[in-house]
C-alpha cells in the first residue's frame, strides 16, 4: 500500500501495529515507528498504544517503557497494554503496580486488563497474587468474563493446583473453546490423562475440536502410551480436516513415537511438507526414546543440511540419543558443537546428559572428573545421573559420593534412596542396604509403586506387583508358571540380587515372579491372537529380572514384545532387546 503511493493516517498504523506485534515482527514494527515519525503520527496516543504493545510482545520493555511515558493521558486501553507488556516479560511487581496506579486514577478496568494482569507466563511464585486478583474479579463481577476465567484456570493448572482451576472451570457459565482446551491441557499436563481424555470426549458434544484441543489429546495419549486412542484421536484429525496442521502433525509423530509406533512416526514425518525445529526435535527424541542412536545423529545431520537452525531442545534429544546407544566419542563431539559452533551455554540437563553417558559407558572416574569441571554447580540431575551409572557397574564408593550430594540438594526424593540401596544389594553388602531403607521408612518417604499398562483391543488393562484383582487372575497366574517353567528348561535363571535382603532365596523368587510386567506380557499372551506383537507400558525403569525374562519369553513364545520403561523402549525379539542389554 505504502508503496504503491497510496496515502494512509494514524487509523492505518494504529491497525496494523497490532498484527505486527502479534507476530513479534520487531523490525517489521521498527518500520512502521520509523514512518509514523515521518509522517507525524508519532504523538498520536492510538499510535504509540501499539507501538508499547509492539515493543514489549518482541521484549523489547524499556522501549515500550519510554513511549508510554511520553503518553500524557493515557486511556485504559493505554494502560492495559503496558500492564500486560510488563507482565509478559515477568516484571510482574512493575505490572501491580501500574495496575494500582490505574485504580487510583479512578478508571474501571475491564476484562482486558486483568488477563494482561494475571501471570500465565510466568506464573510460579504467584499463586498468592492468583488469588488476590481472583477475589477482587469476584468482587468486580469481572470473573465470569470467559477471558479472565480462562486465564485462572491456565495458571491454576500450571500452578499444580488443579482443583482450584476445575472449580473455576465449572463454575463458568459461558464455556468457550478456548475454556475447554485450558482444563484439558491442564489435566493433561498435570499427568491426569485419563481425565484429560473424559473432559475432551464430554466438550465434543458442545464443540468442534482445533488444532490446541488435539495436540494435548495426543499429548495425553502419548503419556499414557494408549495406541488406539492415538489412533482415534488421529481419525478424528482426519475428519476436522485439521492434518495440515505442522503443530498437529508433530505431536502426532511424537504421539506414534511415544505408543510404541516408531515405523508410523517416521512415515508421518517424511510425508510432512512444511517441518519446523520441534518437527525435527520429535523425531530425533523418538529414535533417542527407542535406543537408535545412529539414525538420531543420522537425522541431526540431516536437520542442519535442511537449513533448519537446532535448538538447546535438539541437543538434549541427541545427547540422550548417544546416551542409550552407548556413543561416547559421538556425545563428547555434540556437546562440543552445541558449545562452539552454535553458541549454546549448557542447561543442567545438557551436562547430566554427558554425564549419564560416561557413566553408562562405565567411565565413571571421567563421569565424575567432568562434574568437577563443570562451570556451574551440579544439581540433582548430575548426580542423580552418576548413580545411576553406580547402580549398572556396582561402583558403591562414587555411588556413597553421588548419593551425600543428593540427599543434601533433594532430600525428599525416594529414588535415589532405592538407588543406592540397590548399588549396596548389588555389591552384597545387605546391611548398608537396610540402613538405607530404614532412613526411608523413617521420614515416611513413599516409594512410587510400579504399574504396567497393557492394551487389548481399545481397553487398558493396569497390573501392580502380586496383582490379584483382574477378573482373570487365575488364567494369568496359571499362564505365567506354564512360562516360568519353559524358561527354566530354556536357561533362565531368577535375578534376585536386588530383592529385599532379609528374606530366604526362594522367597525372592517368588517376590520377582509377580512382577507387573510380567502379568501384562501373561495376559496379553491369553488375550491376543498367535504371533501378535505386544506392548506393554512400565511406569518405573524396568529391573533387570523382568528384563531378562522378557527377552526369554520373546523366544519360546516367537511373539515381538514392546516395553517402555521409565527411560526407553525396549524391542524384544527371538531373544534379544533392541538396547543390547544397555539400558
Amino acid at each position: 500500500m505504502v508503496g504503491g503511493g497510496m496515502g494512509f493516517d494514524s487509523t492505518t498504523l494504529a491497525t496494523v501495529l497490532p498484527a505486527v506485534a502479534e507476530l513479534q515482527e520487531l523490525k517489521a514494527g521498527m518500520r512502521v515507528h520509523c514512518l509514523a515519525l515521518k509522517a507525524g503520527y508519532h504523538s498520536d496516543v492510538h499510535v504509540l498504544t501499539g507501538l508499547v504493545s509492539l515493543y514489549s510482545k518482541c521484549k523489547e520493555l524499556e522501549t515500550a517503557r519510554l513511549l508510554f511515558g511520553h503518553i500524557s493521558q493515557p486511556d485504559l486501553i493505554c494502560y492495559n497494554a503496558m500492564i500486560a507488556g510488563y507482565t509478559c516479560n515477568n516484571e510482574t511487581e512493575s505490572s501491580v503496580s501500574l495496575f494500582r496506579d490505574l485504580l487510583a486514577s479512578g478508571e474501571k478496568v475491564n476484562s482486558s486488563t486483568i488477563v494482561g494482569l494475571i501471570p500465565v507466563s510466568s506464573p510460579f511464585g504467584h499463586l498468592h497474587l492468583t488469588g488476590s486478583l481472583q477475589t477482587f474479579c469476584v468482587k468486580s463481577g469481572i470473573v465470569s468474563h470467559p477471558s479472565v476465567s480462562t486465564a485462572f484456570v491456565t495458571v491454576y493448572c500450571r500452578l499444580n493446583e488443579i482443583e482450584l482451576a476445575r472449580q473455576l472451570f465449572d463454575q463458568s457459565k459461558e464455556k468457550t473453546l478456548a475454556s475447554w482446551n485450558a482444563m484439558i491441557s491442564g489435566y493433561t499436563q498435570n499427568g491426569l490423562t485419563e481425565t484429560a481424555i473424559s473432559l475432551f470426549r464430554e466438550m465434543m458434544s458442545e464443540f468442534s475440536p482445533n488444532p490446541v484441543t488435539v495436540t494435548s489429546i495426543l499429548s495425553a495419549c502419548a503419556q499414557l502410551g494408549a495406541i488406539s486412542l492415538g489412533k482415534w484421536a488421529h481419525g478424528l484429525i482426519k475428519s476436522k480436516n485439521l492434518e495440515s496442521n505442522i503443530y498437529v502433525l508433530t505431536s502426532l509423530v511424537d504421539m506414534y513415537a511415544k505408543c510404541g509406533s516408531i515405523v508410523e512416526a517416521r512415515k508421518l514425518f517424511d510425508s510432512m511438507t512444511e517441518k519446523n525445529v520441534v518437527t525435527w526435535n520429535a523425531m530425533i527424541s523418538a529414535y533417542g526414546l527407542h535406543g537408535d542412536g545412529h539414525e538420531a545423529l543420522k537425522l541431526f545431520t540431516e536437520m542442519l543440511h535442511s537449513g533448519i537452525s537446532p535448538s538447546a531442545v535438539t541437543f538434549l534429544s541427541v545427547l540422550y540419543a548417544c546416551s542409550h546407544a552407548g556413543l561416547v566419542r559421538e556425545g563428547e563431539e555434540i556437546l562440543d558443537h552445541m558449545v562452539h559452533n552454535h553458541g549454546f551455554e549448557p542447561l543442567p540437563e545438557h551436562y547430566a546428559c554427558m554425564v549419564d553417558i560416561l557413566g553408562r559407558a562405565g567411565k565413571l572416574e571421567k563421569a565424575l572428573e567432568f562434574i568437577k569441571e563443570m562451570p556451574v554447580e551440579p544439581g540433582p540431575p548430575v548426580w542423580g545421573a552418576l548413580l545411576g551409572a553406580c547402580m549398572i557397574h556396582k561402583n558403591t564408593e562414587l555411588a556413597r559420593v553421588a548419593s551425600e550430594n543428593l540427599f543434601e540438594l533433594d532430600p525428599d526424593n525416594t529414588g535415589y534412596y532405592v538407588l543406592l540401596s540397590n548399588v549396596y544389594s548389588a555389591d552384597r553388602n545387605f546391611p548398608k542396604a537396610a540402613s538405607v531403607r530404614q532412613v526411608v521408612k523413617n521420614r515416611n518417604l513413599a516409594k512410587t509403586p510400579g504399574c504396567t499398562l497393557v492394551e487389548i483391543g481399545e481397553t487398558p488393562h493396569v497390573f501392580t506387583c502380586g496383582d490379584r484383582s483382574h477378573p482373570q487372575a487365575t488364567a494369568i497366574y496359571r499362564m505365567l508358571d506354564e512360562l516360568l517353567g519353559k524358561m527354566a528348561e530354556a536357561g533362565f535363571q531368577t535375578e534376585t540380587v536386588t530383592a529385599l535382603h532379609d528374606v530366604e532365596e526362594e522367597e525372592k523368587e517368588l517376590m520377582m515372579k509377580v512382577h507387573s510386567e510380567k502379568l501384562a506380557i501373561a495376559f496379553a499372551l491369553i488375550e491376543t491372537a498367535p504371533g501378535a506383537e505386544i506392548r506393554i507400558f512400565k511406569n518405573l525403569r524396568v529391573c533387570l529380572d523382568c528384563h531378562n525374562a522378557t527377552k526369554f519369553i520373546s523366544k519360546i513364545t516367537e511373539r515381538v514384545i514392546v516395553v517402555r520403561d521409565a527411560n526407553r523402549f525396549h524391542h524384544f525379539k527371538d531373544g534379544i532387546c533392541s538396547c543390547g542389554d544397555y539400558w
